[in-house]
């Protein structure tokens, strides 16, 4: 078994630098309280979302479960609030948005895979664009143990605030090229991204476990960004091409 990084780690323009890691088991699944109250902290409000992303097509059970436990209007601006819970992508500031809930949970059903560990969860998943914080609190119900990276300071400071109250104790949040990954966690189950290139960083590849598979938007020959699942299986990558998406670009640095 491998051990976990210590956090807070420390990061920088030369890339992640954790503080020595310290042994101990996984973290415990988090656990997010479902409010019973009104308007937009209705369990109702959620309820009616996990419908439709069901009858869209959605049917991994854990990530229904994880998409109804995790209050999405907790993480975009109260201008916005009223617009939570449609399937829709909303801006977050810095050029940047939250993604719909239907492809958040595409995404995380194409991680998952059918794939669990004896405790039902995905081992570590290292997701890339940390955004406003709302995949990784979906991520933080379905696996272990997830490490988000972000590039743009302003974001990753307004994630960590978004975050605090849910309390994820499984959900590590990171300063840093996402492109980098974060080699102190590898190897990885799974990894998961939100900003896609013209090909997969090779450390993304080098950091995924055996067996383990990579879901991100890439730009395709054809030149358009299509969705994309990476496997890795004795020692070899498997590509297959899905559907078209649209992400903002993957960029290296930090800003």
């Amino acid at each position: 078994m491998t051990r976990r990084p210590g956090f807070p780690a420390k990061l920088d323009a030369g890339g992640p630098r954790p503080a020595a890691p310290r042994p101990g088991p996984a973290a415990a699944p988090a656990r997010v309280a479902a409010p019973a109250g009104v308007g937009l902290d209705s369990q109702a409000v959620r309820a009616r979302m996990v419908q439709k992303l069901a009858a869209q097509g959605i049917s991994d059970a854990r990530v229904l479960a994880a998409m109804n436990a995790v209050e999405r209007h907790r993480f975009v601006d109260s201008a916005l609030v009223n617009q939570a819970y449609e399937d829709t992508s909303l801006p977050i500031g810095l050029g940047q948005t939250i993604s719909k809930p239907n492809v958040v949970a595409r995404m995380i059903e194409l991680l998952l895979g059918g794939r669990t560990g004896a405790d039902g969860r995905l081992g570590r998943v290292l997701e890339i664009g940390t955004g406003c914080g709302y995949q990784a609190a979906v991520l933080g119900q379905v696996a272990t143990e997830v490490y988000s990276i972000e590039r743009l300071r302003g974001l990753h400071e307004r994630a960590r605030e978004n975050l605090r109250a849910f309390r994820l104790p499984n959900v590590h949040l990171l300063f840093g090229d996402g492109m980098a990954g974060f080699a102190r966690g590898a190897p990885y189950a799974g990894i998961i991204a939100a900003a896609g290139g013209d090909a997969l960083p090779a450390a993304w590849t080098d950091q995924l476990a055996e067996g383990g598979r990579i879901v991100a938007p890439m730009v395709t020959a054809q030149g358009r960004q299509a969705l994309v699942i990476v496997e890795k299986s004795a020692g070899r990558l498997k590509q297959t091409v899905l559907e078209s998406v649209h992400f903002v670009p993957l960029k290296s640095g930090i800003a």
